[in-house]
């Protein structure tokens, strides 16, 4: 199996590459999502849970995902995460995730944890202009995450750009491949695809010589 590390700026287009690649790649893929390991507070009220920054690395459950990772990549399935954003609430399920040829982690902090990082095989960074990644944000949380104007224009302003400048933006030190315009750079797309595909051959290839 190979591991795919995929970072960058909420609204950079994570979600759309990680999808692009898989397609392309055309070999069993899982994907998960690190927004699916935010930490759970249901001793707290909706508002409070409301006002918490979910843009700083510490929301974040690393030791969960750092396990389920270990356990996909030893060939081991894991129960799928999940989280509820109209509630800010985790929302877990009994479905099992299925190891693939390639698994891909997604988020704006998976370069964060050094455990994770020093596992993958290769570290991309999307890198996109704040006012793009703004607007995209906007359309998806309107549409996806049932947000208003106001609450996704606060959370900008008093989390996500200030979460951007102090860490995330930092990331792309990390990669091994900064991708420009998003996931829908169909050129990088087709170039990481085949990439991996001769990586996975290659990886076959030597086990059968053993």
């Amino acid at each position: 199996m190979l591991f795919i590390g995929i970072c960058g700026p909420s609204g950079s287009g994570k979600t759309t590459l990680s999808e692009e690649l898989v397609r392309a790649a055309g070999v069993s893929s899982t994907l998960i999502k690190q927004d699916a390991y935010y930490y759970d507070f249901p001793d707290c009220s909706f508002d409070e849970r409301a006002r918490m920054n979910y843009d700083e690395p510490g929301i974040f459950d690393h030791d969960l995902l750092l396990g389920d990772v270990s356990q996909l990549l030893a060939g081991r399935p894991v129960t799928r995460k999940s989280y509820d954003f109209s509630n800010y609430a985790r929302n877990d399920s009994d479905e099992l995730i299925i190891p693939g040829e390639v698994l891909i982690v997604e988020g704006i902090h998976a370069f964060f944890d050094d455990r994770l990082c020093e596992r993958m095989f290769l570290k991309l960074y999307i890198n996109v202009e704040p006012d793009i990644c703004l607007l995209r944000r906007i359309n998806r949380d309107i549409k996806e995450r049932e947000r208003s104007i106001d609450s996704i224009t606060r959370q900008y302003l008093t989390t996500v750009k200030p979460m951007y400048d102090a860490h995330i933006r930092n990331y792309i030190h990390k990669a091994d491949v900064i991708v420009t315009r998003g996931g829908k750079n169909a050129r990088i797309v087709e170039i990481l695809a085949g990439y991996l595909r001769d990586a996975l051959e290659q990886k076959i290839a030597q086990y059968d010589a053993r």
